[in-house]
């Protein structure tokens, strides 16, 4: 019999010191002798040494849980817990502390998060990311019940690419793994189904994460502004392209003014929605609704007059100086994704007692989704707004 085991070392080790005084060390041992004269004291014959291996998960997850040593004596924690699941073929995964027990029922949620980079310069080519991340919450009883869930497109759907995968993922297509968003797409590119089987912990985790490289931006937008004395012409016009779907929960436009003083005096006209102004923080909201018209474009035009600087109140920011500035939208579209990725209720399969409750959902968020002045001197990019 070998016995081993990894201490945890927090201390500095220089210079180095006696193996002695490392606690973690110390309490590594202490446990390795526990092991020991748990398994062999009184132990008469293979058969009881085989009844003590097959309880040893399931002590140390109460004598050592998470890596804690609280009791390097097996025996009491043996005399405190019932042992009736030592029968069980299955051994308890030490990093699953606990069992579930009640309804079973699966939760599958796909979150996607657009990014843009808008300048309408011919010189600047336009930038826009998606991100999507598939969320579990997985209420199954027994010690490690297996699901395997798949991801698929539409016809047209952007294939799935850099795909990170939780550490509970038993196995994976090579194709999965080796879609990167260096290579450039074509008709060879996997598109799934994308696969996943694993064995769920008890609380909600983030089942992959992946990018995709989509055809074009969900909303098209045009941002400029001529700045004469104490005001500012905005011109705004916005279009939605027509493969996304016209249902938002909501969708706004945000023009912050940095570096100038309050808004005095708007005067403006808006072809749809309607416009908040918040004059001490130099602020004006396009409040677009649930559903762009039927032309799926929309335009905002008038100007904007500002008081005197106070630098304690009105924002200011280190970018946004003269005529660079910019326009940030914020949306959200449930039971949607731009890529068209969706999980299949019935292509869930559970390998549990009881057949579980499945339920998928979907949505589409903005996530520094940029409209720049087109008449700013310089394009201002992710990493510049970084700094």
């Amino acid at each position: 019999m070998v016995y081993a085991c990894v201490p945890l070392v927090e201390q500095t080790l220089c210079p180095r010191p006696p193996l002695v005084s490392i606690s973690g060390i110390s309490q590594g041992f202490e446990l390795l002798f526990g092991i020991q004269d748990f398994l062999y004291s009184r132990q008469k014959n293979d058969i009881e040494l085989n009844t003590k291996l097959n309880q040893l998960p399931d002590l140390l997850l109460q004598a050592c849980p998470f890596g804690t040593l609280l009791d390097a004596n097996l025996q009491n924690s043996l005399d405190s817990i019932n042992f009736a699941s030592v029968t069980q073929s299955q051994k308890q995964p030490a990093w699953k502390t606990g069992a579930y027990k009640g309804k079973p029922q699966v939760s599958i949620s796909i979150t996607e998060k657009v990014k843009s980079m808008q300048y309408d310069k011919q010189d600047i080519a336009d930038t826009w990311q998606v991100v999507g991340a598939v969320t579990c919450k997985c209420d199954l009883e027994g010690i490690t019940p297996n699901v395997t869930i798949s991801l698929s497109l539409p016809t047209n759907g952007s294939p799935l690419q850099d795909i990170l995968v939780h550490p509970c993922v038993t196995s994976l297509d090579s194709a999965i793994l080796t879609s990167s968003s260096i290579d450039a797409i074509d008709d060879s590119a996997f598109s799934g189904p994308y696969k996943f089987p694993f064995t769920p912990p008890l609380e909600s985790f983030n089942l992959c994460y992946y990018t995709s490289q989509v055809p074009v931006p969900p909303i098209l937008g045009f941002y400029q502004i001529k700045e004469e004395e104490v005001q500012l012409k905005i011109t705004v016009n916005l279009k939605l392209h027509e493969s996304v779907r016209n249902n938002f929960e909501f969708c706004e436009a945000h023009i912050p003014f940095y570096n100038r003083g309050p808004i005095t005096h708007v005067e403006y006209k808006v072809s749809f929605g309607q416009l908040e102004v918040f004059r001490e923080k130099s602020l004006l909201i396009w409040i677009i609704g649930q559903k762009f018209p039927k032309s799926m474009e929309i335009s905002l035009s008038g100007t904007v007059t500002f008081g005197a600087k106070n630098h304690d109140k009105q924002p200011f920011d280190q970018i946004c100086i003269g005529s660079t500035a910019y326009l940030k939208l914020h949306f959200r579209i449930l039971d949607y994704t731009l890529t068209g990725c969706y999980a299949d209720q019935h292509s869930v399969q559970v390998f549990a007692s009881g057949k579980p409750k499945i339920s998928t959902h979907r949505k589409l968020i903005s996530s520094d989704y940029y409209i720049w002045n087109s008449k700013a001197p310089a394009p201002i990019t992710y990493g510049s707004l970084l700094l």
